[in-house]
């Protein structure tokens, strides 16, 4: 401002303080909603007048930030996935054996979805003309990690995959991963939760880790028991570059 009280900010300064607080604004909407949908259960509907009440502001207020109910709807889902992701990061470290780490991802992700099971429903919550939804990024984050898991341990085996087997890795991991993820929305829809968490945890990484394994010795491989930092570390900075990628 000049001393005759003239506004003299450039407009790209106004523009970007405009941005960010309607950046801020959507956040606070976001985290209203969340916090709407943790008070409730699994299935029961999300009412746009709740979240404006939670957030402190009107529902005109909400549709200047969002183009619609789906708008709002796929930025929530994306806001949950973005919260499963910082779960899972520091469980597809390569710290531990594979089956370790397989046992870590997966008992990251239920403990997750046990103490969050409508922001899960809420996740997987397909809006018609918009596409998968968010949650399968969550999927193909695991299944990118356990992958460069066994990229490691072929590398460090000395093995050379047949074309085949390489071009069927992707979507077979995918496949695996998909199923725990169904798996756990299956044991979330029980009216008991049976069996109990741990040992949910444990039969699920259980069953990942005997399809890895089975499919290896059904190729001659044994799996070495070793930690996969170990691995990696034996094979030198060239040898272990590719297998590199998958880990955090």
């Amino acid at each position: 401002m000049t001393s005759e009280g003239v506004d003299t900010e450039p407009l790209d300064g106004r523009r970007r303080r405009w941005q960010e607080h309607n950046q801020v604004r959507r956040q606070v909407i976001i985290d209203a909603a969340i916090a709407v949908l943790e008070r409730q259960a699994p299935g029961e509907e999300v009412q746009v007048q709740a979240v404006a009440d939670e957030a402190g502001m009107s529902r005109t207020v909400i549709y200047r930030h969002f183009e619609d109910r789906s708008d709002l709807d796929r930025a929530v889902q994306r806001e949950i996935c973005d919260q499963v992701g910082g779960e899972l990061l520091p469980a597809l470290s390569y710290d531990g054996t594979p089956d370790q780490i397989i046992h870590r991802i997966v008992g990251s992700f239920i403990r997750w979805a046990e103490a969050h099971p409508t922001l899960y429903w809420f996740a997987e919550r397909d809006l018609a003309g918009w596409g998968p939804s968010p949650l399968s990024q969550a999927v193909e984050q695991v299944a990118e990690g356990i992958e460069g898991i066994m990229a490691i341990v072929v590398a460090a085996l000395g093995v050379e995959l047949t074309d085949d087997d390489r071009a069927a890795l992707d979507p077979w991991v995918f496949g695996m991963i998909g199923a725990v993820f169904a798996a756990v929305r299956r044991w979330l829809e029980r009216p008991v939760r049976e069996p109990g968490i741990e040992a949910c945890i444990s039969i699920l990484s259980e069953s990942i880790w005997l399809q890895i394994n089975g499919m290896a010795l059904s190729r001659g491989l044994n799996l070495p028991d070793l930690p996969v930092a170990e691995l990696l570390q034996a094979l030198g900075p060239a040898d272990g570059e590719s297998g590199s990628e998958g880990g955090a």
